[in-house]
């Protein structure tokens, strides 16, 4: 019996659903991100990208308890181990125009479909021939998390970036968050400014973020550029992720070139007449700076560090580092000689309080650094030192210290191999980036060959 004789037999008894608003939104094939249309067009690595992703079929039915559309389960029915795109979007696109009959003919999610089920098998209808996947929605719905949203399945910009901003802040360390909430407020702000903050989330496009990234780019710098870049793709990510947005289309955006802004070595006598300065002056900010001296540690670093923290007897350091949860440095001699007794001081107090050692502090990491490096720019202006100098020069000094002397003895590879633990670099890669970026290495005086050369 053809399907739209059964269709004709339900009739009386859905023709008052059809007088209101459908119950449920037309099934439609998420395609790993990319436009499907555009598929020729489209680089191999993006194609590539695509087909990595699951592809699957989705669709939303009106929850009968809160009278809203509701996305359910996605329906991808082993799609996925198809390796081409026309293999995969046509067995797609077969398991949509099935699943929009089934709606048609009156699957509900929230139902018991069996009988819907039983009409369908006897009747041998051949599209469906993996019906029993879609009538088992219904019983893997409350197994499965599903988003629910306005009738319109869509959120507004507020909703969207809020519900971002909740889930990252749970993802990422406080500081790191702080700077990401901050980019993400002033680009709300920017939408509120153009009028188009009233909009639905997938109202922002490409063009748009353009328009706002240029605007960044005029105000600030390219770097800050970049930054906001990343934390709106990030954003987006997220967004895509959670299915609230199809595609993340920020992360096509490319980055800009930037020069980075490099903090300068110490001259050995610029070093010393600092470290003399400090002994009167500062004696706390002169420990503090020889933990990033001796160490090699980041100023924040340090700011983390606890009394607990500190092994004396076996001259280790645990550190709360940027590319690691805990790392683990010794001690050098030349640094525990400098440390006070810290038997008597409590285990959770931090290492570096504000004005001593062992104190609690109760301010936030950033503001503990910016403390220590305001009061290292009055040392700074006592020099008349620029801007290139900072605290972050004593770590550029010591490294290049440390790699000249192994190179005394040893070749470029050894030195290098000697250096990465210390330096606390996770890759040799990384180092020698880093070695090349301030200029630990600089070649032998070369003229005597140019001598040679204006002889010949």
């Amino acid at each position: 019996m053809p399907l739209s004789f059964l269709l004709l037999r339900t009739v009386n008894a859905t023709v008052n659903v059809f007088s209101m608003k459908l119950n449920y939104s037309e099934p439609k094939i998420y395609t790993g991100g990319v436009d499907i249309s555009q598929w020729a067009k489209l680089s191999s690595l993006t194609k590539k990208e695509a087909l990595s992703k699951d592809w699957f079929v989705y669709y939303s039915y009106r929850d009968p308890k809160t009278g809203k559309l509701k996305r359910q389960s996605h329906i991808k029915a082993g799609a996925n181990k198809l390796k081409t795109k026309k293999e995969r979007y046509s067995f797609l696109k077969t398991m949509q125009q099935a699943l929009l009959e089934l709606l048609k003919y009156g699957f509900n999610p929230y139902e018991d479909n069996s009988n819907l089920e039983k009409s369908f098998l006897n009747k041998s209808y051949s599209k469906v021939n993996n019906l029993d996947k879609l009538s088992k929605v219904d019983s893997k719905y409350h197994e499965n998390k599903t988003l629910e949203s306005n009738s319109e399945e869509i959120l507004n910009i507020y909703d969207a970036f809020q519900m971002a901003l909740d889930l990252k802040s749970n993802m990422m360390n406080r500081n790191s968050f702080v700077q990401y909430k901050s980019r993400i407020r002033l680009f709300e702000k920017w939408l509120k400014e153009k009028n188009y903050y009233q909009n639905k989330i997938n109202f922002i496009t490409k063009k748009i973020i353009i328009n706002y990234l240029n605007d960044v780019l005029k105000r600030t710098s390219a770097r800050n550029r970049n930054n906001s870049r990343t934390d709106i793709a990030s954003t987006f990510q997220l967004l895509e992720d959670n299915e609230l947005i199809q595609y993340n289309f920020v992360s096509k955006i490319p980055v800009l070139k930037t020069t980075p802004k490099r903090n300068k070595t110490y001259t050995p006598i610029q070093e010393k007449e600092i470290y003399e300065y400090l002994k009167t002056k500062d004696p706390h900010l002169l420990l503090f700076i020889k933990f990033i001296s001796y160490s090699i540690l980041r100023p924040i670093e340090i700011c983390r560090l606890k009394i607990e923290d500190v092994d004396i007897k076996d001259k280790k350091l645990y550190v709360k580092a940027k590319n690691k949860p805990v790392q683990i440095k010794i001690i050098p001699d030349i640094l525990l000689e400098s440390l006070p007794d810290l038997s008597n001081k409590n285990p959770k107090s931090y290492l570096f309080g504000r004005y001593e050692i062992g104190s609690f502090w109760d301010a936030q990491e950033v503001n503990k650094r910016n403390e220590f490096s305001k009061r290292f720019k009055i040392i700074k202006d006592h020099f008349n030192l620029g801007s290139d100098y900072g605290m972050y020069s004593f770590k550029h000094t010591f490294i290049t210290k440390l790699y000249k002397a192994y190179r005394k003895e040893m070749s470029q590879y050894e030195a290098k191999s000697k250096l990465l633990p210390i330096s606390g670099h996770t890759t040799m890669k990384a180092l020698e980036k880093y070695l090349r970026d301030i200029d630990a290495e600089l070649p032998e005086d070369y003229s005597k060959l140019l001598r040679e050369i204006k002889k010949g």
